[in-house]
C-alpha cells in the first residue's frame, strides 16, 4: 500500500496535519480567475533558470563577497522568496519531484536509478502542460538529470518540443582535464582553467548559453509562445570554470565556514561522508580519514574560493542569456523562473556537498519576474537587463525588488508557473495520486504576486506561522558509509524526514522498507531539533533534551 506523501512526523500528530493542509492548500479561486487568459497572441513565455548546487550565496540573499551583478539585478525586478527549500538534497530526485511538483514519496525517485513514468506513476511535468497548451517547449543544458530517472531522453518526446540539447563539451567534465602543480593533467575538485586549452576551447555553460540564445532568436519570429527550461552546471563540482574569475576572490579575503566542526550532538546517521569529493585526485592526495576526516584549512580556503568563482562565472552566463532576451524584445512578454535543485555545504557542520537535510543543503534561491507585475515595463530606451561584467569594480549592490519571507518549497514550481502564465492550475493531488496525471502536491505561490501600489514595505509578509518546508533524505545504516551520499533504492534502511518551519528544524529518522516505500514512524533511530532563532547555523541539537511532552510544549508558537 502506497504511503501517503509527505508522511507525518511523530510528536507532533494535530500540529503537523494541520500544516501539512496549510502547505498543501490549493490557492484561492479569486486568485486564478484574476490571471490573464492564455491566448496564444497575448501569452507570456516562460524562461525558466535551473541551477546546479547553489545555494543562496548571492549578493541579492545578503552575501557580501560575492559577485554576482546580473542575477541581483533580475532580483531586483522580480519577487525573490527568501526561504525556498528543496524536497530532497540531491540532483535526481529534486528535479524529478519539482519538475512533476510530486514530492519524493511519490515519485518513489531517491536516488538515480529509475523513471517515474514506469516505477510510480504516468506524472505530467511542467513542460509537458505547457506543450499540452500550445506552447514551444525547448531544453538546453541540465534540466532533468540525465540518464535512467529520466528515461535516457530528458522525458522526450513527454515534455519537450524538439530533442533536448546537451552541450558537446559536457563529456569532459569528469576527465583529466584539470593542469595540476606537476604540469600533468588531473581529475581534480578544483579545476580553474584557460578555456582556450581545453577540448573545443569551450564549457558547458558557455555551450548552453549560445544555444539559448540562437532558440531564443528563433522563436522571436514564431506566432506560439514557447517555454524555455536553460540549466546550468556550475557550482557543481568539478569547479571547472575559467580561471579569470579566481581573481575575484583572493584567497586572503576567503574565511572558513562559521561552524566548520562535526556538532557533539550529530546523529551519525545524519553525517554525510562527501564520498564524492573524496574521490578527486587533489582530494586523494590529502589522504583524509573517513569518515570525518577534516580538510587542512588551507585546501577549505580553496574549495569555497572555486565555488564562489564559479557563481561568479555562471553569473555571468545569465547576464548573457538575459541581455540578449532583452536584445530581442522579448523580456516585455517573457516570466524568468530562477532557482536550483538544492544547495551545497561548504564546511559547515564539518560537511561538504549535499546529502543532508540542514538549511546549507536544501536552502535554494527562487525568484519570479513577471512583466508588468513584479516590475513596471521599461519605458522606451529603457533596459531591464543589460550585462553587467562582474570584473566591473565600481558595479553597485543592488537590492531585490520585492521579498517574501514565508517558507515555500520547490514542489510549488508547477502551481506557479501555471498560473502566472495564465494556464490551468493543476488540482491538489488525492492520497494516494499514482493513478493521477496531472495535479500537484505543492502550493500555488501566485497569493504573493497580490501587490499593491500603496505598499510600503516591499517585503511581503503572511503569517510565517502558516508556512512549512518538508525535506527528506535516505540512508543505507545508522552510521556513515562509502555509500550514504547516494544510497541505491534497494540499500535504504533509514528515511530521515525534515520539517523546517520560521522556529526550528526538526527531523526524525526512522526505519523504511525500499520494497514496500513504507516509512515506520515506530522505528525513530535518531532526530534533531534546531532552534532558528538561537542556533540559526544549526549546531545545537535539542531533540535528546526535550522529548514527549516538553518538546510539544516548546513548540507551541
Amino acid at each position: 500500500m502506497p504511503p501517503p506523501p509527505p508522511p507525518p512526523l511523530p510528536l507532533l500528530p494535530g500540529r503537523s496535519q494541520l500544516w501539512l493542509g496549510l502547505v498543501l492548500g490549493s490557492v484561492c479561486s479569486s486568485l486564478v480567475s484574476a490571471l490573464p487568459s492564455n491566448d496564444a497572441q497575448d501569452a507570456l513565455n516562460v524562461l525558466l533558470i535551473i541551477v546546479d548546487d547553489l545555494r543562496p550565496s548571492l549578493g541579492c540573499y545578503g552575501d557580501k563577497l560575492i559577485r554576482s551583478p546580473n542575477i541581483d539585478q533580475l532580483a531586483s525586478h522580480s519577487l525573490l522568496f527568501q526561504n525556498a527549500f528543496a524536497q530532497q538534497a540531491v540532483c535526481a530526485p529534486s528535479r524529478v519531484s519539482f519538475l512533476t511538483g510530486r514530492r519524493p514519496d511519490t515519485t518513489r525517485l531517491y536516488d538515480f536509478n529509475s523513471y517515474w513514468r514506469t516505477h510510480a506513476g504516468n506524472f505530467s511535468t511542467i513542460p509537458q502542460h505547457f506543450k499540452e497548451n500550445g506552447y514551444v517547449t525547448m531544453s538546453v543544458g541540465k534540466v532533468f538529470h540525465p540518464g535512467i530517472s529520466s528515461n535516457h531522453s530528458d522525458d522526450s518526446p513527454y515534455s519537450w518540443s524538439v530533442p533536448p540539447y546537451h552541450p558537446s563539451s559536457e563529456k569532459y567534465e569528469n576527465t583529466k582535464t584539470c593542469k595540476g602543480p606537476d604540469g600533468e593533467l588531473h581529475a581534480n575538485l578544483l579545476c580553474p582553467v584557460d578555456v582556450a586549452d581545453v577540448p573545443e576551447g569551450t564549457l558547458p555553460d558557455k555551450q548552453s548559453t549560445e544555444q539559448a540564445i540562437r532558440l531564443l532568436e528563433k522563436m522571436k519570429t514564431s506566432s506560439s509562445p514557447f517555454f524555455l527550461a536553460v540549466g546550468y552546471h556550475k557550482p557543481h563540482i568539478p569547479f571547472r570554470y575559467p580561471k579569470e574569475f579566481q581573481r575575484l576572490y583572493p584567497l586572503e579575503n576567503i574565511t572558513l565556514a562559521p561552524d566548520p566542526q562535526v556538532p557533539a550532538g550529530l546523529p551519525p546517521v545524519a553525517y554525510n561522508p562527501w564520498m564524492d569529493i573524496r574521490q578527486r585526485e587533489d582530494v586523494q592526495a590529502l589522504n583524509l580519514s573517513v569518515p570525518y576526516g577534516p580538510i587542512p584549512v588551507d585546501f577549505q580556503r580553496k574549495i569555497r574560493q572555486s565555488y564562489f568563482a564559479c557563481v561568479s562565472y555562471l553569473d555571468s552566463q545569465v547576464g548573457q542569456l538575459l541581455s540578449a532576451l532583452e536584445a530581442l524584445q522579448l523580456a516585455n512578454s517573457t516570466i524568468i523562473a530562477f532557482t536550483s535543485d538544492h544547495g551545497w555545504a561548504l564546511g559547515e557542520h564539518g560537511e561538504w556537498a549535499k546529502y543532508s537535510n540542514f538549511d546549507v543543503t536544501t536552502r535554494v534561491p527562487l525568484m519570479f519576474y513577471v512583466p508588468g507585475r513584479t516590475a513596471p515595463l521599461p519605458k522606451t530606451g529603457e533596459k531591464l537587463f543589460p550585462y553587467i561584467d562582474p570584473f566591473d569594480s565600481v558595479s553597485a549592490l543592488m537590492e531585490p525588488g520585492r521579498q517574501a519571507e514565508d517558507l515555500v518549497e520547490l514542489v510549488s514550481l508547477f502551481p506557479t508557473l501555471t498560473g502566472l502564465a495564465g494556464l490551468h492550475v493543476p488540482p491538489r493531488c488525492p492520497v494516494p495520486s499514482f493513478h493521477v496525471q496531472l495535479c500537484r502536491e505543492g502550493q500555488s505561490l501566485l497569493k504573493h504576486f497580490r501587490f499593491h501600489d500603496s505598499e510600503e514595505d516591499l517585503a511581503l509578509h503572511g503569517n510565517p506561522r502558516e508556512s512549512i518546508a518538508y525535506s527528506q533524505y535516505p540512508r543505507p545504516a545508522d552510521s556513515p558509509q562509502w555509500d550514504s551520499d547516494k544510497p541505491s533504492l534497494e540499500d535504504i534502511k533509514v528515511m530521515g524526514y525534515s520539517i523546517r518551519t520560521i522556529d526550528y528544524r526538526y527531523t526524525v529518522w526512522v526505519g523504511f522498507s525500499p520494497h514496500e516505500f513504507l516509512a515506520n514512524f515506530s522505528d525513530v533511530h535518531a532526530g534533531e531539533l534546531y532552534f532558528v532563532d538561537s542556533d540559526p547555523l544549526q549546531d545545537h541539537n535539542m531533540y535528546n533534551d526535550t522529548q514527549g511532552g516538553d518538546l510539544l510544549r516548546l513548540l507551541t508558537p
